[in-house]
């Protein structure tokens, strides 16, 4: 049955000025949403993939975190009921989701369970109704897979203990074999972003956590190949310091620190978006990059935000669609103590951009959700997508810290 998203929620103010409609709760009422992704078909559909924690309605005895799947078949206007997207075994985590970009149709997702040893990859030809999944890489201590897709390539990115590894298939996601896409670092590292483009290069963002004397450090590269996921050249984006002190909201010491994601347009530009910051333990800033010569060179970094020095962002999330349209997100504490989710465009590869909107809106009834924002980002990151008309969809997570009880939350709009 599907679901009217305004008939869920009380009435809510979009921002002034945004082109986003207001912002609407999605997947379970009870438990735990956290850290979802999205996709969207060149049919319609658009598909929310995300973690189950607390309870999951109408199955007790079910693992937890259970992978819950939310699908719309009219471009978000009504989703139907969520629902597990294959029955679980153990506990599910770090959802991705996907659509590939030659067929606008064949769906992707993976995530991590078997105590995040096992890298699973599930497909649907018959929007998201039906999956087969495959065991795509086995490791220990597993974290953060990344999928990019573009006909018979699947790829899905991993750090495995202290590298970075990728899981290559050639046969539409049938079978994959592994390969290093960086070698053991000292400290750790996490994927943030990826693409295939129309050439069949494949691209992964990273970001390498480095340790020496005490200090910290966050290294921001993208690694290509151009032999279907054998060999890596690296390229390093940015240095970053020591990560904000997140104590104040009961996370980790790297939870606000520097990401990075990219993304591919169809006429193959590249396109970067991370945060990072030159003070350690200060507030960082969200920059933007391009490639027109396939990772080769970039673009000088430009800050994109409008928001003053002193504010801390986080979270980049960027989409890309026809040659030259890319679509960035991003979330800041302008509205200090509070958070909020902002948005730019561009039509010509990032050499202009629309004004700032903020997608992020009031919900009554909450007790993270304040007029001016929400508590804190409730996930490490969040996505968005472009669907059949053009339109940008995103979804993200909100809580009042992150041990919080928190929710997921969606929007969409240009």
């Amino acid at each position: 049955m599907a679901l009217v998203l305004s008939a869920l929620l009380a009435p809510a103010a979009a921002a002034a000025g945004s082109g986003f409609g207001p912002q609407a709760r999605v997947g379970f009422t009870v438990g735990d949403q956290w850290e979802p992704t999205i996709a969207a078909d060149g049919y319609g559909h658009v598909y929310i993939l995300y973690p189950q924690y607390g309870t999951l309605p109408g199955c007790s005895s079910c693992p937890l975190p259970t992978m819950v799947l939310v699908t719309s078949s009219d471009n978000g206007v009504t989703f139907e009921a969520p629902h597990p997207i294959a029955p679980p075994s153990s506990g599910q985590f770090d959802p991705q989701i996907t659509v590939d970009p030659v067929d606008h149709r064949t769906l992707y997702a993976a995530w991590l369970e078997n105590n995040k040893r096992d890298t699973v990859v599930a497909k649907s030809a018959d929007f998201g109704q039906s999956w087969s999944l495959v065991i795509a890489a086995r490791n220990d201590d597993t974290d953060k897979p990344v999928l990019a897709v573009r006909g018979a390539d699947v790829y899905v990115a991993f750090s495995n203990e202290l590298e970075m590894r990728v899981a290559a298939s050639h046969d539409g996601g049938i079978t994959f074999t592994s390969y290093q896409i960086a070698r053991p670092l000292p400290s750790s590292s996490l994927a943030g972003g990826g693409a295939v483009d129309p050439a069949g290069n494949v691209y992964f963002a990273w970001s390498a956590y480095l340790r020496s004397r005490r200090k910290v450090t966050v290294h921001l590269y993208t690694s290509r190949s151009t032999d279907g996921g054998k060999t890596w050249s690296p390229t390093l984006m940015d240095t970053s310091a020591v990560p904000p002190d997140c104590t104040a909201y009961r996370c980790g010491w790297a939870y606000l620190g520097a990401q990075i994601s990219m993304a591919s347009d169809a006429a193959g530009t590249l396109y970067a978006l991370w945060n990072s910051g030159e003070v350690d333990r200060g507030p960082e800033r969200i920059y933007f990059a391009s490639s027109t010569t396939a990772g080769a060179t970039w673009s000088p970094k430009v800050d994109v935000s409008a928001a003053a020095s002193s504010v801390e962002h986080a979270f980049p999330a960027i989409a890309a669609g026809a040659a030259g349209d890319v679509r960035i997100a991003w979330m800041d504490s302008r509205n200090s103590p509070h958070w909020n989710t902002y948005y730019r465009s561009s039509t010509n590869g990032g050499a202009t951009w629309s004004a700032e909107s903020r997608i992020s809106s009031h919900v009554s009834g909450y007790n993270y959700i304040y007029r001016d924002g929400f508590g804190f980002p409730f996930g490490d990151y969040f996505e968005m997508d472009i669907d059949s008309r053009g339109q940008t969809q995103t979804v993200w997570g909100e809580g009042l810290n992150f041990k919080s009880p928190g929710s997921i939350w969606y929007s969409s709009g240009r």
